[in-house]
């Protein structure tokens, strides 16, 4: 009995310290965010690329997923205000079925962003892989990033801890979240950040 109360006992105070441990990972994204981030199109300075990070194009009730308008709103926007000359579209391909960069390209077009100013990156399978690939790929180390508030501190936290020159760019938030999930993993995320910043730089 003794044993299983301190099974439980160590299983707690783990499960605590992570908690704790997110949260402020968490918190540093949001100053990461607050610092770097512009809430307009006409603040953000001119750069060559903005990287657009990806999500997926329908949403969990079937419709078109706002997080994935709202970032293509802001992208075509920076766009037209002549604040990046072209748009990395970075996210998930996984066949004909599934493929982010295509849909998100397919959208800045219907904005009025011509074909030759955007370009594809089907291998942003994580946020961190869309940053260093806008590096290591498409030779950028000076860019705009365009997403969410929340998203854009872990991004930005990514890019600074790579040696980039990197600026946020809101696009609005959703007014209702689609879910707990989406507003909860935000603090794992952020560790996992943090985590892998401090492996890479070992």
């Amino acid at each position: 009995m003794r044993l299983i109360v301190g099974v439980l006992l160590a299983m707690g105070g783990a499960a605590l310290v992570l908690t704790l441990a997110a949260w402020l990972a968490e918190r540093r994204m949001a100053r990461e965010a607050a610092r770097w981030s512009f809430a307009t199109v006409a603040e953000a300075p001119a750069v060559d690329m903005a990287l657009v990070l990806g999500t997926a194009p329908i949403g969990p009730e079937g419709g078109p997923n706002r997080y994935f308008v709202y970032r293509l709103d802001t992208a075509a926007a920076l766009w037209k205000a002549g604040k990046a000359k072209t748009l990395l579209v970075s996210g998930n391909r996984t066949g004909d079925s599934y493929d982010e960069p295509a849909a998100m390209e397919a959208g800045l077009i219907a904005r009025g962003v011509p074909l030759e100013a955007i370009r594809q990156d089907t291998e942003g399978f994580r946020t961190r892989a869309s940053v260093l690939r806008a590096r290591d790929v498409y030779g950028q180390s000076r860019l705009l990033i365009v997403s969410q508030r929340f998203h854009l501190g872990r991004a930005l936290y990514i890019a600074h801890q790579a040696g980039m020159e990197a600026w946020g760019v809101d696009a609005r938030d959703v007014d209702m979240p689609y879910s707990v999930f989406t507003e909860m993993r935000r603090f794992p995320s952020a560790l996992i950040g943090v985590v892998e910043a401090w492996s890479a730089a070992r």
